[in-house]
């Protein structure tokens, strides 16, 4: 398999280009020392993997970034919209990313992480720290698996385990004839975002590596869906442009680098970060919204989907 920027490879060494990395960290994991560079190490295997999925021709694969100990975000999910395999007569496939889990009781956490990818088939795992700082390499990890396992799918969909999603409303979407099928990516837009210099914020970056003071246009990590060519290219694309740790703007670098623009969706509304207080109609509208709890996002999901009466008068017409 050729090198690239994020390309996982069989080994579990990598060689690394200092000028794109941070420094590193030395981490055990089942009693083997192995160096990570915290941020950007260029090459990963994968530790679970599910690449048989994709023997199924699925039109959308939905991947989901998700923490190694976040069991009840999963299981929510599998409870809910990633229950649903078929949407309008096309086949969907959801599957959860994790890296390696870190602390003293990593041993434990990642036995319980190989029984339940035993029990589910739909948990991939790869060798990087899983932590905020790593998550441009999850996503990227998330592009690499759909160009090399899973080219055949149409469209994929990077969402957060903190989501509601209506696949009806997002396979309306993707079926509408004048939804490209090649270069195609949309969701929640963000327009002229200022880079944050401050060290004490989360979402800091240097000049060092980001020198520009805005980012360009980019979609919200939260969820955005593209078709399926673009993971492949997205990945050539990470080899140019030097990777840093706010993975939605990092994305919208590798496209801009493309020259791919972002499709604003036919109905903004429907990509939403919160709605705010529960209304059930609220939520046959939209593709996505931010929910706050696994337990709510069960509760709205049987209330949406309970049957809705409407009760027609058997007064006659004069």
């Amino acid at each position: 398999m050729n090198q690239t920027h994020y390309k996982v490879t069989d080994g579990i060494w990598a060689d690394h280009n200092q000028k794109d990395t941070l420094p590193g960290q030395q981490i055990q994991h089942r009693g083997t020392a192995i160096y990570y560079h915290i941020a950007h190490p260029s090459n990963y295997n994968f530790i679970l993997d599910e690449s048989d999925k994709c023997k199924q021709n699925p039109f959308l694969v939905l991947m989901v970034p998700v923490a190694p100990n976040q069991v009840a975000a999963r299981n929510a999910i599998r409870n809910t919209w990633g229950n649903e395999s078929t949407v309008q007569g096309k086949a969907v496939i959801t599957l959860f990313l994790v890296g390696l889990t870190g602390g003293s009781d990593s041993e434990k956490a990642q036995q319980q992480l190989e029984e339940e990818s035993r029990q589910h088939r739909d948990l991939l795992q790869s060798n990087f720290v899983d932590s905020y700082f790593n998550l441009t390499i999850k996503t990227m990890v998330i592009m690499d698996w759909l160009a090399t396992r899973c080219p055949q799918a149409t469209f994929s969909m990077k969402i957060d385990s903190d989501m509601y999603l209506n696949l009806e409303n997002l396979m309306t979407l993707l079926l509408a004839p004048d939804t490209p099928r090649q270069n195609y990516i949309t969701g929640m837009m963000m327009w002229n975002r200022p880079v944050i210099r401050d060290k004490n914020s989360k979402w800091y970056v240097s000049e060092e590596l980001y020198p520009e003071p805005n980012y360009p246009t980019y979609l919200q990590g939260m969820g955005y869906v593209f078709s399926n060519d673009l993971p492949e290219k997205i990945v050539e694309a990470s080899k140019d442009v030097k990777a840093f740790n706010i993975e939605d703007a990092y994305v919208g670098a590798c496209l801009k680098q493309l020259g791919v623009a972002l499709s604003s969706p036919p109905n903004p509304s429907q990509f939403r970060a919160y709605l705010g207080k529960y209304i059930r109609e609220d939520f046959f509208k939209v593709i996505t919204t931010i929910l706050g709890s696994p337990q709510q996002l069960i509760d709205i999901w049987k209330d949406v989907k309970r049957p809705t009466y409407k009760y027609r008068s058997t007064k006659k017409q004069k």
